[in-house]
């Protein structure tokens, strides 16, 4: 309580003492931003929502190489100002169509000779702002040592967060209050994770989510990241205040530029209900629209692979054990158990011919796997030889035959630099081959050596390869890549990311909280869809790791589908696996991965995620709720549902007696008549989860 009263006191104060300058602001409903040059010419901005301080006076500028103190000593020159009222409509998404509704301020600042623009947008459901250095006689070549953007928060919220690493986004969550937030202990902890560079103890990832103590939720993070490095937040406890920390490069600098040049959008969303956050489209609005000629090749699709054999212990990328296993002629001796041969991944085919499923992703299927991690070696992989027992031929004929897509799997063992050179020619075997889309990993310390995964060089290398990837016609899947930033919007055939904890860490960690996928949604998902790999069924026993299981229901599974978007869906688990519940697979099936409208029903960050999404083209519903470690009952409204009409609801839900720890695989099916005026209660075991189909009658 003492908090919030000098929170609101300094924003009077605040309010007071700018009168006597020249103080712009901007609204929006009930989002307001303040902007005014201090007594030292430093740019000051904040934030309100319905007259309650989001972000407190906080200040904004730049260390530069060609000045050190260009933060400070600036002269307002000049202010533009309008109203941008229009809708869009992505080539896949969430949602047919989408508002882009804001009211824009641009300052015009100048300091002895170099000129800095600042534009922001007043949204209804927050701000985005970004630099802009102009096209001057004064700075045209410079360095960023340093962005000095502020968020000091109005209070000690409750954050849910990970450790600012500049190599990975891998870590579980933490929640805390915002001055207890301290990642030393968990970045030692987390051996699970290949490569981690986290030098700043203060530091957290965006997007970071937050909540105050009187109920209202914001989220910080950045739209349309092109060549920059990412945004972490340093953690100031004294003060509240977040302040922007850029991954560096090798030599500690942070962004070599060049004028004209924008900064990405530093994005604060916030509304007193939690389902707003969810909901909100800002950061897709803040990217450039679509760069793409054409989109029609673009095709959303659930697909299978051999992936979770290699993740569980089943087989292994590698054709053989070592890279000098070799016999007389100097071939590799296989080991036996390699997942990516014809036979097996004939039979993935198959699964996915049967089970409309349109694709099959195949790792391991090329050389360079005996010697592929932990050397930080440069030439790993060619991305066009495959293993002696993979026919490239046989597969993608029988393929075809079945109607199935193949997709392509480029793991670059963090040696961007080798993949650059060969991007070309990967993606012209690619189209050769007809593979219309490629999953990209970057496992390991990224080459050039001393830059990091979040880095300028990287963030625009991936850029790079998804502009690539269009000019062939591929869809893009990005494993290890930075944190999305909504640029699916300008590069739509770039659909799905990892760049967070997915499924794969129940496999070969102690796993994933019960609580962590109610999370994600208000985290990494706001930058972007996330291919979380969802869909396990056998949630314990496949691993030789005593007491390793999912921790999650089986229900919960089906669930994700709709929880976790993604326009790319993976049935993850084995169809041995599948084929002993296939009335539950049936879920896997009809749920599509392309939608028309989204509700989000109710939400709570570390709590619960209850969302309902119609189907693109069609009539049909598909509901999806999740709970965290504690058992809970849905109860939604039906409204989003066409008034007058009859649906069939199927519900897939936790049996009796289940739970995540214990009975993880228990589960009912049920059918009920349902329409608009009516309710849907259904209740979620403890690391539980519903998922619905509802089709009219």
């Amino acid at each position: 309580m003492i908090r919030r009263i000098i929170a609101c006191f300094c924003f009077c104060i605040f309010c007071y003492t700018v009168r006597s300058q020249q103080r712009l602001t901007v609204s929006l409903e009930r989002v307001g931003l303040t902007f005014v040059l201090d007594g030292e010419g430093r740019p000051v901005y904040s934030v309100s929502y319905a007259g309650r301080p989001v972000v407190l006076p906080s200040r904004l500028g730049f260390v530069l190489s060609a000045d050190s103190s260009f933060f400070t000593g600036f002269v307002l020159r000049g202010q533009e100002r309008r109203v941008v009222d229009t809708v869009w409509r992505p080539v896949w998404g969430e949602v047919a169509a989408i508002r882009d509704h804001y009211e824009e301020l641009t300052v015009h600042l100048e300091r002895m000779g170099r000129w800095l623009d600042i534009v922001f947008r007043v949204f209804a459901d927050g701000v985005g702002f970004r630099y802009v250095f102009p096209k001057q006689a004064g700075l045209r070549y410079f360095v960023v040592g340093d962005e000095l953007t502020e968020f000091r928060m109005a209070g000690d919220h409750k954050t849910f967060w990970i450790p600012g690493d500049y190599d990975t986004n891998e870590y579980p969550y933490t929640t805390s209050s915002l001055s207890s937030v301290d990642n030393a202990a968990l970045v030692a902890a987390s051996t699970a994770i290949a490569v981690r560079v986290a030098p700043d103890r203060y530091a957290v990832q965006t997007p970071l989510m937050m909540k105050s103590a009187d109920g209202l939720y914001l989220n910080i993070h950045e739209a349309a990241l092109v060549g920059y490095p990412a945004m972490q937040l340093h953690v100031d406890h004294a003060s509240l205040t977040l302040r922007a920390s850029l991954v560096p490069d090798c030599v500690g600098n942070k962004a070599y530029l060049h004028a004209p040049f924008a900064t990405p959008w530093r994005t604060i969303i916030v509304s007193d209900k939690a389902a707003d956050i969810l909901a909100s489209k800002m950061i897709l609005n803040l990217n450039e629209p679509s760069k793409l000629a054409s989109t029609d090749w673009i095709h959303p699709m659930k697909f299978c692979g051999v992936w979770w054999e290699m993740q569980t212990g089943k087989g292994t990328w590698s054709y053989s054990d070592y890279p000098d296993s070799v016999d007389a002629r100097g071939q590799l001796i296989p080991s036996g158990r390699h997942s990516a041969n014809t036979a097996n991944v004939k039979r993935y085919i198959d699964f996915a011919a049967a089970n409309h499923l349109g694709g099959v992703l195949v790792e391991g299927w090329n050389v360079g796997w005996e010697d592929w991690f932990g050397n930080w070696k440069e030439n790993v992989f060619d991305f066009v030889t495959p293993y002696p027992d993979f026919d490239v031929r046989e597969v993608t004929a029988y393929a075809a035959s079945k109607g199935v897509a193949m997709i392509m799997h480029n793991e670059t063992s963090g040696s961007a630099t080798n993949y650059e050179r060969q991007m070309d020619t990967a993606f012209r075997f690619m189209k050769g081959w007809g593979y219309g889309a490629v999953k990209t990993g970057y496992v390991g310390r990224i080459i050039p050596r001393g830059e990091h995964h979040d880095g300028q060089w990287m963030a625009e290398h991936y850029v790079r390869v998804a502009s690539i990837a269009a000019a062939y016609h591929i869809m893009l899947d990005a494993h290890e890549p930075v944190r999305p930033t909504g640029l699916q919007r300008t590069y739509p055939n770039w659909l799905a990311c990892e760049a967070a904890r997915g499924n794969e860490y129940n496999a070969f960690s102690d796993g994933n909280a019960p609580e962590h996928e109610t999370i994600l949604p208000f985290t990494r998902l706001m930058g972007g869809p996330m291919d979380y790999t969802p869909g396990i069924f056998r949630l314990r026993g496949y691993s030789t790791v005593a007491g390793r299981q999912v921790h999650t229901t089986l229900a919960k599974q089906l669930a994700l589908y709709v929880t976790l978007y993604s326009p790319l869906q993976m049935a993850a688990d084995l169809p041995e696996n599948y084929a002993a519940h296939m009335d539950a697979f049936q879920f896997i099936r009809d749920v599509p991965v392309d939608w028309d409208d989204t509700k989000i029903l109710e939400a709570e960050p570390g709590d619960y995620v209850t969302i309902a999404r119609k189907e693109k083209g069609a009539a049909n519903w598909f509901l999806g709720a999740i709970t965290d470690e504690n058992a809970r009952t849905v109860d939604v409204p039906l409204a989003f549902l066409e008034p007058g009409r009859k649906y069939k609801a199927t519900i897939y839900k936790d049996g009796v007696g289940a739970d995540w720890k214990t009975n993880p695989e228990a589960y009912a099916i049920e059918t009920m008549t349902v329409d608009s005026k009516g309710r849907l209660r259904v209740q979620l075991a403890p690391g539980g989860g519903a998922a619905v189909s509802i089709r009219p009658l």
